[in-house]
Protein backbone atom coordinates (compact mmCIF):
# COMPACT_ATOMS: atom_id res chain seq x y z
CA UNK A 1 0.00 0.00 0.00
CA UNK A 2 2.77 2.42 0.58
CA UNK A 3 4.55 1.82 -2.99
CA UNK A 4 1.41 2.44 -4.07
CA UNK A 5 0.83 5.49 -2.25
CA UNK A 6 4.74 6.72 -3.33
CA UNK A 7 3.37 6.07 -7.38
CA UNK A 8 0.63 8.43 -6.91
CA UNK A 9 2.76 10.68 -5.35
CA UNK A 10 5.08 10.78 -8.44
CA UNK A 11 2.05 10.33 -11.11
CA UNK A 12 0.55 13.77 -9.44
CA UNK A 13 4.07 15.36 -9.28
CA UNK A 14 4.74 14.90 -12.38
CA UNK A 15 1.44 16.91 -13.46
CA UNK A 16 3.12 19.74 -12.01
CA UNK A 17 4.95 22.12 -14.36
CA UNK A 18 8.37 23.95 -13.24
CA UNK A 19 9.26 27.24 -13.71
CA UNK A 20 11.07 28.17 -17.08
CA UNK A 21 10.11 24.40 -18.43
CA UNK A 22 9.29 24.03 -22.04
CA UNK A 23 4.82 22.89 -22.32
CA UNK A 24 3.85 20.61 -25.29
CA UNK A 25 0.78 19.96 -25.04
CA UNK A 26 1.09 17.46 -27.52
CA UNK A 27 3.48 14.97 -25.57
CA UNK A 28 1.09 15.36 -22.39
CA UNK A 29 -1.11 12.74 -22.16
CA UNK A 30 -4.83 13.45 -21.93
CA UNK A 31 -6.10 9.53 -21.28
CA UNK A 32 -3.62 8.57 -18.09
CA UNK A 33 -5.46 6.26 -15.32
CA UNK A 34 -2.73 6.57 -13.19
CA UNK A 35 -2.82 2.75 -12.87
CA UNK A 36 -6.28 2.68 -11.55
CA UNK A 37 -9.60 1.45 -12.72
CA UNK A 38 -13.02 4.30 -12.28
CA UNK A 39 -13.74 2.37 -9.26
CA UNK A 40 -10.22 2.78 -7.97
CA UNK A 41 -10.14 6.24 -8.48
CA UNK A 42 -13.59 6.64 -7.21
CA UNK A 43 -12.30 5.37 -3.83
CA UNK A 44 -9.09 7.42 -3.79
CA UNK A 45 -10.96 10.12 -3.81
CA UNK A 46 -13.52 9.82 -1.31
CA UNK A 47 -10.72 9.36 1.11
CA UNK A 48 -9.18 12.02 -0.16
CA UNK A 49 -12.13 14.75 0.20
CA UNK A 50 -12.63 12.96 3.85
CA UNK A 51 -8.43 14.55 4.23
CA UNK A 52 -9.75 17.89 2.62
CA UNK A 53 -12.61 18.17 4.73
CA UNK A 54 -10.50 17.98 7.71
CA UNK A 55 -7.70 20.21 6.65
CA UNK A 56 -10.68 22.62 5.07
CA UNK A 57 -11.77 22.89 9.21
CA UNK A 58 -7.91 23.28 10.37
CA UNK A 59 -8.26 26.23 7.74
CA UNK A 60 -10.84 28.13 8.34
CA UNK A 61 -10.55 27.87 11.98
CA UNK A 62 -7.17 28.71 11.53
CA UNK A 63 -8.32 31.90 9.91
CA UNK A 64 -4.92 33.52 8.45
CA UNK A 65 -4.27 31.67 5.49
CA UNK A 66 -6.59 30.96 2.11
CA UNK A 67 -6.35 29.00 -1.12
CA UNK A 68 -7.09 29.78 -4.31
CA UNK A 69 -7.63 26.60 -7.10
CA UNK A 70 -7.98 27.73 -10.53
CA UNK A 71 -9.51 25.58 -12.72
CA UNK A 72 -8.90 26.33 -16.56
CA UNK A 73 -9.64 24.23 -19.79
CA UNK A 74 -11.18 23.58 -23.02
CA UNK A 75 -15.38 22.98 -23.29
CA UNK A 76 -16.12 20.01 -22.33
CA UNK A 77 -13.02 18.96 -20.13
CA UNK A 78 -15.23 19.16 -17.25
CA UNK A 79 -14.26 21.94 -14.86
CA UNK A 80 -18.12 22.15 -13.77
CA UNK A 81 -17.71 18.51 -13.02
CA UNK A 82 -14.57 18.47 -11.30
CA UNK A 83 -15.81 21.16 -9.06
CA UNK A 84 -18.59 19.06 -8.00
CA UNK A 85 -16.92 15.82 -7.20
CA UNK A 86 -13.77 17.52 -5.85
CA UNK A 87 -15.72 19.52 -3.37
CA UNK A 88 -18.93 17.85 -2.47
CA UNK A 89 -19.42 16.95 1.26
CA UNK A 90 -16.99 20.14 2.29
CA UNK A 91 -18.74 23.30 4.77
CA UNK A 92 -19.81 25.76 2.62
CA UNK A 93 -19.10 28.34 4.86
CA UNK A 94 -15.50 27.97 3.77
CA UNK A 95 -15.79 27.90 0.09
CA UNK A 96 -15.86 30.25 -2.30
CA UNK A 97 -16.65 29.14 -5.60
CA UNK A 98 -16.86 32.16 -8.58
CA UNK A 99 -16.94 31.22 -12.31
CA UNK A 100 -16.46 34.15 -14.48
CA UNK A 101 -18.26 34.95 -17.48
CA UNK A 102 -17.67 37.86 -20.76
CA UNK A 103 -17.27 40.91 -18.31
CA UNK A 104 -20.56 43.63 -18.24
CA UNK A 105 -21.55 45.90 -16.45
CA UNK A 106 -18.77 48.27 -13.64
CA UNK A 107 -16.55 45.34 -14.87
CA UNK A 108 -15.81 47.16 -18.56
CA UNK A 109 -15.20 50.37 -16.62
CA UNK A 110 -12.37 49.06 -14.81
CA UNK A 111 -8.92 47.27 -15.33
CA UNK A 112 -9.18 43.41 -16.19
CA UNK A 113 -7.89 42.23 -12.78
CA UNK A 114 -10.87 44.32 -11.04
CA UNK A 115 -13.06 41.96 -10.61
CA UNK A 116 -10.69 39.27 -10.09
CA UNK A 117 -9.23 40.81 -7.14
CA UNK A 118 -12.70 40.87 -5.43
CA UNK A 119 -13.68 37.32 -6.34
CA UNK A 120 -10.21 36.49 -4.10
CA UNK A 121 -10.74 33.50 -1.43
CA UNK A 122 -10.94 35.50 2.27
CA UNK A 123 -8.91 34.17 5.17
CA UNK A 124 -9.73 30.37 6.29
CA UNK A 125 -11.58 30.20 2.53
CA UNK A 126 -11.01 27.71 0.04
CA UNK A 127 -11.41 30.08 -3.50
CA UNK A 128 -12.43 28.49 -6.76
CA UNK A 129 -12.17 30.12 -10.23
CA UNK A 130 -13.93 28.65 -13.11
CA UNK A 131 -12.69 30.48 -15.93
CA UNK A 132 -10.61 32.87 -14.07
CA UNK A 133 -8.08 36.15 -15.47
CA UNK A 134 -6.65 33.19 -17.75
CA UNK A 135 -9.69 34.16 -20.44
CA UNK A 136 -7.68 38.21 -20.59
CA UNK A 137 -5.00 35.80 -22.26
CA UNK A 138 -6.49 33.19 -24.08
CA UNK A 139 -9.88 34.15 -25.28
CA UNK A 140 -9.00 37.73 -25.31
CA UNK A 141 -5.67 36.80 -27.12
CA UNK A 142 -7.65 33.56 -29.86
CA UNK A 143 -10.48 35.95 -30.45
CA UNK A 144 -8.84 39.07 -31.33
CA UNK A 145 -10.55 41.23 -28.82
CA UNK A 146 -7.72 43.17 -28.06
CA UNK A 147 -4.46 43.79 -29.67
CA UNK A 148 -0.82 41.80 -29.03
CA UNK A 149 0.30 44.51 -27.44
CA UNK A 150 -2.33 44.70 -25.05
CA UNK A 151 -2.43 40.84 -24.03
CA UNK A 152 0.62 40.17 -24.06
CA UNK A 153 1.72 42.47 -21.38
CA UNK A 154 -0.97 40.89 -19.32
CA UNK A 155 1.65 37.75 -18.42
CA UNK A 156 3.60 39.73 -16.42
CA UNK A 157 0.78 42.14 -14.93
CA UNK A 158 -0.65 38.12 -13.88
CA UNK A 159 2.45 37.05 -12.50
CA UNK A 160 2.61 40.09 -10.32
CA UNK A 161 -0.38 39.49 -9.28
CA UNK A 162 -0.71 35.87 -8.06
CA UNK A 163 2.83 37.14 -6.46
CA UNK A 164 0.83 39.72 -4.51
CA UNK A 165 -1.55 36.98 -3.27
CA UNK A 166 0.86 34.70 -1.90
CA UNK A 167 2.84 37.34 0.09
CA UNK A 168 -0.91 38.21 1.83
CA UNK A 169 -1.27 34.40 2.67
CA UNK A 170 -3.23 32.92 -0.21
CA UNK A 171 -1.18 29.99 -1.93
CA UNK A 172 -2.10 29.57 -5.78
CA UNK A 173 -2.32 26.45 -7.36
CA UNK A 174 -3.74 26.39 -10.76
CA UNK A 175 -5.19 23.22 -12.83
CA UNK A 176 -5.27 22.89 -16.59
CA UNK A 177 -8.06 19.85 -17.71
CA UNK A 178 -6.06 18.74 -20.57
CA UNK A 179 -8.75 17.18 -22.84
CA UNK A 180 -8.12 15.10 -26.59
CA UNK A 181 -10.00 16.85 -29.78
CA UNK A 182 -11.75 13.75 -29.80
CA UNK A 183 -13.10 13.38 -26.43
CA UNK A 184 -14.40 17.01 -26.80
CA UNK A 185 -16.33 15.68 -30.25
CA UNK A 186 -17.71 12.77 -28.45
CA UNK A 187 -18.75 14.79 -25.08
CA UNK A 188 -20.45 17.35 -27.37
CA UNK A 189 -21.96 14.97 -29.04
CA UNK A 190 -23.25 13.45 -25.95
CA UNK A 191 -24.79 16.46 -25.06
CA UNK A 192 -26.17 17.32 -28.52
CA UNK A 193 -27.83 13.58 -28.27
CA UNK A 194 -29.44 14.31 -24.54
CA UNK A 195 -32.65 16.67 -23.90
CA UNK A 196 -30.94 16.86 -20.54
CA UNK A 197 -27.60 17.92 -21.26
CA UNK A 198 -28.70 20.19 -24.59
CA UNK A 199 -28.78 23.09 -22.55
CA UNK A 200 -25.28 22.93 -22.37
CA UNK A 201 -24.40 23.14 -25.92
CA UNK A 202 -24.00 26.29 -27.84
CA UNK A 203 -23.46 26.96 -31.18
CA UNK A 204 -20.40 29.33 -30.47
CA UNK A 205 -18.66 25.93 -29.59
CA UNK A 206 -17.91 24.46 -32.42
CA UNK A 207 -16.89 28.08 -33.78
CA UNK A 208 -13.95 27.40 -30.36
CA UNK A 209 -13.90 24.08 -31.72
CA UNK A 210 -12.31 25.03 -35.31
CA UNK A 211 -9.48 27.77 -33.27
CA UNK A 212 -8.85 24.04 -31.15
CA UNK A 213 -4.99 24.51 -32.31
CA UNK A 214 -4.98 28.67 -31.26
CA UNK A 215 -6.30 27.86 -28.01
CA UNK A 216 -3.53 25.04 -27.29
CA UNK A 217 -1.27 27.48 -28.42
CA UNK A 218 -2.79 30.22 -26.16
CA UNK A 219 -3.04 27.69 -23.12
CA UNK A 220 0.50 26.36 -23.84
CA UNK A 221 2.10 30.21 -23.49
CA UNK A 222 0.24 31.29 -21.12
CA UNK A 223 1.47 27.81 -18.58
CA UNK A 224 4.68 28.49 -19.79
CA UNK A 225 5.22 32.16 -18.82
CA UNK A 226 2.92 32.34 -15.69
CA UNK A 227 4.03 29.14 -13.84
CA UNK A 228 6.03 30.11 -10.99
CA UNK A 229 7.32 28.41 -7.83
CA UNK A 230 4.77 29.55 -5.96
CA UNK A 231 2.47 29.19 -8.29
CA UNK A 232 2.55 26.14 -10.24
CA UNK A 233 0.14 24.89 -13.12
CA UNK A 234 -0.54 21.16 -13.22
CA UNK A 235 -1.68 19.56 -16.77
CA UNK A 236 -4.12 17.19 -15.51
CA UNK A 237 -5.61 14.31 -18.26
CA UNK A 238 -9.46 15.03 -18.58
CA UNK A 239 -10.57 12.06 -21.00
CA UNK A 240 -11.55 10.25 -18.03
CA UNK A 241 -13.67 12.15 -15.60
CA UNK A 242 -13.24 9.82 -12.59
CA UNK A 243 -9.04 9.95 -12.60
CA UNK A 244 -9.17 13.81 -13.54
CA UNK A 245 -11.57 14.45 -10.77
CA UNK A 246 -8.61 12.29 -8.43
CA UNK A 247 -6.15 13.79 -9.44
CA UNK A 248 -7.35 17.14 -8.78
CA UNK A 249 -8.35 16.58 -5.40
CA UNK A 250 -5.00 15.00 -4.87
CA UNK A 251 -3.53 18.35 -5.72
CA UNK A 252 -5.76 19.91 -3.26
CA UNK A 253 -5.10 17.87 -0.31
CA UNK A 254 -1.49 18.04 -0.70
CA UNK A 255 -1.43 21.79 -1.11
CA UNK A 256 -3.32 22.03 1.82
CA UNK A 257 -1.41 19.54 3.61
CA UNK A 258 2.24 21.53 2.86
CA UNK A 259 0.30 24.31 4.47
CA UNK A 260 -0.50 22.78 7.47
CA UNK A 261 -3.14 24.12 8.90
CA UNK A 262 -3.43 24.38 12.93
CA UNK A 263 -6.68 24.93 15.29
CA UNK A 264 -6.27 27.66 17.21
CA UNK A 265 -5.31 27.11 20.83
CA UNK A 266 -8.41 27.02 22.95
CA UNK A 267 -9.15 30.09 25.64
CA UNK A 268 -7.60 29.67 28.88
CA UNK A 269 -9.38 27.98 32.10
CA UNK A 270 -11.63 26.06 30.15
CA UNK A 271 -9.91 23.29 31.74
CA UNK A 272 -12.61 21.48 34.24
CA UNK A 273 -15.63 23.52 32.82
CA UNK A 274 -19.05 21.99 32.94
CA UNK A 275 -22.10 22.71 30.81
CA UNK A 276 -25.05 22.78 32.94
Amino acid sequence: MADQHRDLDDLIDALRVRPDEAVDLRERPTDADFGMDKEAALARLADTRTAIDLLQQRLYAEGTRSVLLVVQAMDAAGKDGTIRNVLTGLNPAGIHVTSFKAPGGPEVQHDYLWRVHQAVPRRGEIGVFNRSHYEDVLVVRVKRFVPETVWRRRYEHIRHFEQLLTDEGTTVVKVFLHVSKDEQARRFQERLDDPEKRWKFRAGDLDDRALWDDFQAAYTEAIERTTTKDCPWYVVPADSNSRRNMAVGEILRRTLERLDPRIPDPEEGLDGVKVV
